[in-house]
């Protein structure tokens, strides 16, 4: 498929269908990344897909070879300034232009605080704070010029609440929900901002947790899981609203959790 010339993001194709749009996806290697990334490029969208786990970001190319849209693999680290910035330019170079940044990527360490794991705490924040700072550095000032674009962060739940072991998390996710309503606020019409914040969803992010009690804590919590599929479908809806509609949150979590 023939990448979209500028300009022609969300204008109408064939039958009035909405243009391909170039979707640059991070932490695309698993979980919600890796859903949102397959169902965009399975929906004609060109996705620009990065994580560190380049083994595993070029088995969800070969998965999505045949989709409607694409998919590269780039390597990325979003606690690095360059190379998110880098990340950026090179979907510019290679589409004429970005649509959409979805910033998924996201560590998830409980432990309570007098535990002091002090290491996992600053890894929290250089990924789920810092790295959504720079993904928004590296693509504001290219939405600018465009006059169009559209950030979307998957948050959490915890952006609402706090539970024990989870301050820290919790904390990152707030900051993730201010800094992206704040930036709602500041940005001029033509840019679009989306929170999706997802309740408890099947995925990796509780296998880096290293403290035994919070990782029992989590097995129960997690009794009741939705699929990474759930929050990608929650992303494909705002991305597809018209340029004069912008869903500003979502929230999306299992039945069960109340």
């Amino acid at each position: 498929m023939t990448t979209p010339p500028p300009g022609a993001a969300g204008s109408a194709g064939p039958a009035g269908a909405a243009a391909p749009k170039v979707v640059l996806v991070t932490g695309a290697s698993s979980g919600i990344g890796a859903a949102v990334a397959e169902r965009l490029a399975g929906a004609g969208h060109h996705v620009v897909a990065g994580a560190r786990r380049t083994d595993r970001l070029r088995t969800l190319a070969d998965r999505t070879a045949a989709a409607p849209g694409s998919l590269h693999p780039i390597l990325l680290d979003v606690t690095d300034r360059d190379d998110v910035a880098a990340f950026v330019t090179a979907a510019r170079e290679r589409h004429g232009r970005v649509d959409a940044l979805v910033s998924n990527a996201g560590v998830m360490p409980l432990s309570r605080l007098d535990s002091l794991l002090t290491d996992e705490w600053d890894r929290m924040i250089d990924v789920n704070v810092r790295g959504l700072l720079h993904g928004i550095a590296a693509a504001l000032p290219v939405f600018t010029a465009q006059g169009s674009g559209h950030f979307v962060t998957i948050a959490s739940v915890g952006a609402h609440e706090v539970v024990p072991t989870a301050a820290v998390y919790c904390a990152t996710k707030h900051a993730a929900w201010a800094i992206t309503e704040g930036l709602r606020q500041e940005s001029d019409p033509s840019i679009r901002v989306t929170t999706v914040s997802p309740g408890v969803v099947a995925s990796e992010l509780a296998d880096t947790i290293t403290d035994p009690g919070a990782a029992a804590a989590m097995r129960t919590y997690r009794a009741h899981t939705i699929s990474p599929d759930a929050i990608a479908s929650a992303v494909s809806y705002a991305l597809a609203q018209p340029p004069d509609v912008d869903v500003n949150e979502i929230v999306v979590r299992p039945t069960h959790q109340r």
